[in-house]
């Protein structure tokens, strides 16, 4: 099936879905009166930040099972444009967003990534423009759910198999996602995963500053992202000012508020998927099941790269720790590139990821010329054994 063909599919299906209303308890129901947010806000946000992308694109809701969407953008490639015969035969690109973020975030990268081939940018279950369902307080279980809404959304749109790229949570359910279902992934691209190293045994709580330990044991019973929506009124005043790097990070296409405005209606919404985040961790943000202890069990003919930023405070400790045991696997560090790589250095990362993609591509061109001469001297072979 052609990415035309899916996209055509996609609008039919899901163009005028509009989302169901989430049950809620009642202290949630106050939270939207207090805090300056709704879903037609976060719309509006989003379209705003949308708006510096060029290429045409779709989006809807695509309908999973129990009532829930993932809302999705969909690239074909540019219509009247010839790409490169290698590019016209990739697998389509499916872009997961980390923690706290959606689909706008790759605004400056969409562009160029959909110009090779056809790419596809969702709200993970529970964030964004997703339905954000109740999810399981088993961290295995709720894994488990984010794996089983993306699989349901593969099979809606119609992909045979994806090249898979995940930044921080988004990283970690790519692997995850990679782990459970091997055949569906033909490359796994890593952009500064979240949940890989284990805890520390003794971890140094000496190093942790006190009044960060203070915290921590106060904010425990709570969601990640509580203190933004108890802020209320002053929540978006409170990213703009915790958060004020993002502004920098998308100086080129904006000169306001649209970036922080945008992270603010992300996160000031219902949490769903931010709970299922805090129950799949421990203090101070390690995995309770980190991704490490098992992404050494992805088949070995699956292409595994890692990128990560010269300037982030996630270190590439473990993606040269899974190299030792996959030579193969590379590890791209970007210049100048903080935790948000793709925005720090947008044009870096859009090469990086094009290179690695035009690499692989060229590599299983190759192996299917071999696969497809190998049939040949079977039965040439055979033929002499005969006679």
């Amino acid at each position: 099936m052609d990415a035309t063909t899916q996209l055509i599919i996609m609008r039919r299906m899901a163009e005028e879905i509009q989302p169901a209303k989430e049950q809620s308890s009642w202290i949630l129901s106050w939270l939207p009166s207090w805090c300056p947010t709704s879903p037609s806000q976060l719309k509006d946000a989003e379209e705003k930040m949308l708006k510096c992308v060029k290429r045409p694109f779709s989006r809807q809701h695509v309908r999973i099972s129990n009532s829930n969407y993932l809302w999705t953008l969909a690239f074909s490639t540019q219509p009247g444009s010839v790409p490169e015969p290698s590019a016209q035969s990739r697998p389509p690109l499916v872009l997961l967003h980390g923690f706290g973020g959606g689909v706008a975030l790759w605004a400056q990268n969409l562009d160029s990534l959909s110009s090779s081939g056809p790419v596809y940018a969702l709200d993970l279950l529970g964030f964004g423009r997703s339905s954000r369902p109740q999810f399981t307080s088993d961290p295995e279980g709720a894994e488990e759910q984010f794996m089983t809404a993306l699989e349901e959304w593969r099979e809606k749109v119609g992909l045979e198999e994806m090249v898979l790229l995940g930044h921080n949570l988004g990283g970690y359910l790519s692997a995850a996602y990679t782990l459970k279902y091997p055949h569906r992934v033909k490359h796994l691209l890593l952009v500064e995963p979240w949940g890989f190293p284990a805890r520390p045994e003794n971890p140094n709580h000496s190093s942790i500053p006190m009044w960060i330990r203070a915290m921590g044991a106060v904010m425990s019973p709570f969601n990640p992202l509580a203190g933004l929506r108890l802020a209320g009124p002053l929540g978006p005043m409170l990213v703009q000012t915790i958060r004020s790097d993002f502004k920098q990070k998308y100086s080129s296409v904006f000169d306001d508020n649209t970036v922080s405005d945008y992270i603010y209606h992300l996160n000031a919404q219902t949490p769903s998927g931010e709970t299922a985040f805090k129950n799949m961790t421990i203090p101070y943000g390690w995995a309770k099941r980190p991704m490490l202890e098992r992404i050494g069990q992805v088949q070995g003919d699956i292409p595994i790269s890692f990128i990560y930023g010269s300037r982030s405070s996630i270190d590439s400790d473990s993606g040269y720790a899974f190299k030792k045991t996959r030579p193969d696997a590379e590890i791209r560090v970007i210049r100048g590139a903080g935790h948000y790589v793709f925005a720090d250095q947008p044009e870096d990362f859009n090469q990086t990821v094009l290179q690695i993609l035009a690499r692989t591509e060229r590599k299983s061109e190759d192996l299917g010329t071999k696969q497809r001469e190998l049939p040949h001297s079977d039965r040439t072979q055979e033929g002499t054994e005969l006679n």
